[in-house]
């Protein structure tokens, strides 16, 4: 893994319109008005501060978009420690509020999630048929550094939780690293993974409930990738993924299928700009479709500070649909009337 930023542009314009859809497809046409200290733009690698005016403590992350909400779920990390999953919420996804700890680490020492252990890259979805948020992350055991290597499971009748800690496992037995979760458009959602000491890509497709994973996992290419984060365009899937490097950055690959059990094919790099041959020093975590706007994804990433991991910042870029294959161009400032 890798880290480290990005902050947002203190705004003086008067009021920002959006138009987005809830999950009934409700269209909202309000206006927001922004305040003083609201931003109204992406720049890339600043300190991006909450409501609170703090950091956003929100590593490896995802995002959830639910009845005309977003939250960003992402790892909670003090200094170097892990602190549980972190939450945050938005309507413009330029200005976060601060609601607390998803998830913590209990007391209790015979737990799998007893402080000490390591919570990374949380993702959650919301389930229609059971009307339960479930959240996955990859845990690592108290004690034991990453030999536990497993995936974990912990739900909620709340976006915002407190979720509760419902089993961890190694996925159809295989270890489960880095991590992500995708929600096609029918319904059915998988955990992709990173397995075998990182050496293997891996899909399986979730049971209905999301709760655990069906038999159906296969293996996507044995090529020591990483920090999976993929998207449907055009019905086509594409996954953006990380060498393995520890925490340093390096050069992303972008690969492409007709289905996600495969076959997949390497485009190579999609990054251009300055430092794009190490993903603008930062690595992948998600992709993020832009509710109410067609064919409008956000590449996200973290610039990993190792030495203080709290500390680390974030990269959030558009991510460009006119070329032959998708591309992700470095930004300093920028807006979502890119996608207008």
């Amino acid at each position: 893994m890798v880290k480290q930023g990005l902050i947002l542009l203190i705004a003086s314009i008067p009021f920002l319109a959006h138009s987005i859809r809830n999950n009934n497809n409700e269209t909202d046409n309000s206006i927001d008005v922004l305040a003083d200290d609201e931003i109204s733009s992406f720049k890339p690698g600043e300190l991006w501060l909450d409501n609170n005016g703090e950091h956003i403590n929100a590593h490896g992350g995802g995002i959830l978009y639910d009845k005309g909400t977003y939250y960003w779920y992402g790892e909670k990390r003090g200094g170097r420690r892990s602190e549980g999953v972190n939450v945050y919420s938005s309507k413009d996804l330029y200005n976060w509020k601060a609601e607390g700890l998803a998830l913590v680490p209990v007391q209790d020492t015979l737990s799998d999630i007893s402080w000490g252990c390591i919570m990374e890259r949380p993702k959650v979805l919301y389930n229609k048929e059971t009307q339960k948020y479930v959240m996955w992350f990859h845990l690592e055991l108290r004690g034991q550094g990453y030999d536990a290597a497993r995936a974990a499971v912990a739900t909620s009748d709340n976006a915002t939780g407190p979720f509760k800690f419902i089993n961890s496992f190694r996925p159809n037995g295989n270890m489960s690293r880095d991590m992500g979760l995708f929600l096609d458009d029918d319904g059915i959602a998988y955990h992709i993974y990173a397995s075998d000491e990182n050496y293997d890509l891996r899909i399986a497709k979730l049971s209905d409930d999301f709760l655990s994973p069906t038999k159906e996992d296969k293996l996507l290419f044995r090529n020591h990738r990483e920090a999976p984060a993929i998207f449907k365009y055009n019905k086509k899937y594409y996954l953006i993924t990380s060498g393995c490097t520890g925490w340093d950055a390096n050069q992303a690959e972008l690969h492409v299928a007709d289905n996600l059990f495969g076959p997949w094919k390497s485009l190579g790099d999609p990054m251009r700009g300055e430092n794009a041959k190490r993903t603008f020093n930062a690595q992948s975590t998600f992709v993020l479709p832009v509710a109410g706007r067609t064919d409008a994804f956000i590449f996200m990433a973290d610039r990993w500070n190792p030495k203080d991991l709290k500390d680390s910042r974030y990269i959030w870029l558009p991510i460009s649909l006119e070329q032959q294959s998708p591309l992700i161009e470095w930004k300093n400032n920028w807006s979502l009337d890119v996608f207008n």
